[in-house]
């Protein structure tokens, strides 16, 4: 009897104690709705019922009391002759009569979720919650944005007023397709013999990270044609080296103003240069692309594939490269979600010579999780939940391009040596 008493005492300090008592919110159980003309009052103790909780009408503090006593290892024992009748003032005092009640009116212990249902359910939950709050932008990646534009209107022209200073268009001969011509063929053998040496063709090597840049010069008009090779291939080399050359500047001179950049060391600074500089020049160029006519809209400059036939480069580089660019475009991207493209292609911690991998990936994360947030925040179609997986396909769509396109320059530069010597540096090997 004094056993019975003491464990009685006992256990109704551990319930007073205990944060879960008359709550029993989020113990996995079987809820069903009541019908409005049925008796809200619990089977057990007859306190108002919140549901049907493990088979039987109940109140929150039953549920959780039969939860907990199923989950206890010790026996309970009534201190008096077990005919306790069981209400909702003294329902605390005799748990033993309280547990039959549980079982008599149809509780079972089977309908009890498990630890690990629970926490799953909790996640669901408040996953659930999560969703239907409205996203919003923090202030940090308010500020990233800011200044990738900001970076970005400073550095690129979106008038291409530039372009027409380039060495002109030479569309009067066939393209590469139309002639059915590829650069292995005898008809490129003399002017392979006549390639300047590796001296002559880097001694131009830029610093990528100096304050300033060489001065770009063009040739004026009359001693353009005057210095075009009569036996040149690639009639349009000339123009895409100038324009090559003119965006990796441009590519340099945004990089160097973001903050993240800045604080690399030079050598991560090159190293992420080299490996990215042909993905943001192609970023940057499908804003300009029309998905309909497949034309590069370039303020007074309009570019076609076979444009780039001419000067030199071929099919299995320009076919992807076309898909790439009905493919991005066709998702209609603002100019916020273009600029953070780049930036995530610019912070990829695997290029070749990269030293402090975990800085550059945690920028990379810290960008690729604003544009996904940007999307989220700022998108209502429904739609939007399938943008950022694309966009992010497209990135790694870029990386083997970016490979091709580096074979390709070279076996030009081996043809027709007019490559610029600082494209020339961007795809070496050497860091």
């Amino acid at each position: 009897m004094q056993r019975c008493l003491l464990q009685l005492r006992m256990s109704k300090e551990m319930e007073e104690l205990s944060p879960l008592v008359d709550s029993g919110h989020g113990d996995g159980s079987e809820e069903e709705t009541e019908e409005d003309d049925e008796p809200k009052i619990c089977q057990v103790c007859g306190d108002k019922s919140t549901g049907y909780h493990f088979n039987a009408k109940t109140c929150e503090g039953c549920k959780g009391f039969f939860r907990r006593a199923m989950k206890r290892p010790a026996q309970l024992c009534c201190p008096f002759q077990n005919t306790c009748v069981i209400t909702k003032t003294n329902r605390r005092q005799c748990q033993s009569c309280r547990l039959q009640k549980c079982f008599s009116v149809g509780m079972k212990r089977e309908l009890i979720m498990s630890d690990d249902a629970v926490e799953k359910r909790r996640m669901q939950i408040r996953r659930k919650k999560m969703q239907e709050e409205p996203v919003t932008l923090s202030p940090q990646q308010e500020a990233v944005i800011q200044e990738l534009l900001t970076a970005h209107q400073k550095t690129f022209d979106m008038t291409c007023a530039h372009f027409i200073q380039f060495r002109p268009l030479d569309r009067d001969q066939k393209s590469m397709s139309e002639c059915g011509r590829e650069p292995n063929s005898s008809r490129f053998t003399y002017a392979t013999m006549h390639k300047p040496s590796p001296e002559d063709a880097m001694q131009q090597t830029i610093s990528f990270v100096s304050p300033s840049f060489p001065s770009f010069s063009f040739q004026s008009p009359e001693n353009k044609e005057k210095n075009q090779h009569k036996s040149a291939i690639f009639t349009s080399l000339p123009h895409f080296t100038d324009l090559t050359t003119y965006m990796i500047k441009n590519v340099i001179n945004f990089s160097k103003t973001l903050t993240m950049f800045r604080a690399l060391i030079i050598d991560d600074q090159i190293s992420l240069l080299k490996g990215a500089t042909f993905e943001i020049i192609l970023i940057h160029f499908n804003m300009f692309f029309n998905e309909v006519t497949g034309i590069w809209e370039c303020g007074p400059q309009q570019y076609c594939l076979d444009d780039a036939m001419r000067a030199g480069f071929q099919r299995h580089l320009l076919d992807p490269m076309m898909n790439f660019h009905y493919t991005l475009r066709k998702m209609h991207l603002r100019e916020e979600e273009y600029v953070l493209m780049q930036a995530i292609s610019l912070f990829s911690p695997d290029r070749p010579g990269v030293k402090h991998h975990s800085v550059i990936d945690r920028n990379q994360e810290t960008l690729a999780l604003t544009l996904k947030t940007y999307i989220e925040a700022k998108r209502t179609e429904p739609e939007k939940r399938l943008l950022f997986p694309k966009i992010m396909a497209c990135l790694t769509e870029m990386r083997s391009m970016n490979e091709e396109y580096t074979k390709q320059v070279l076996k030009i530069q081996d043809i027709q040596p007019e490559v610029s010597p600082l494209l020339l540096e961007i795809i070496s090997k050497d860091s």
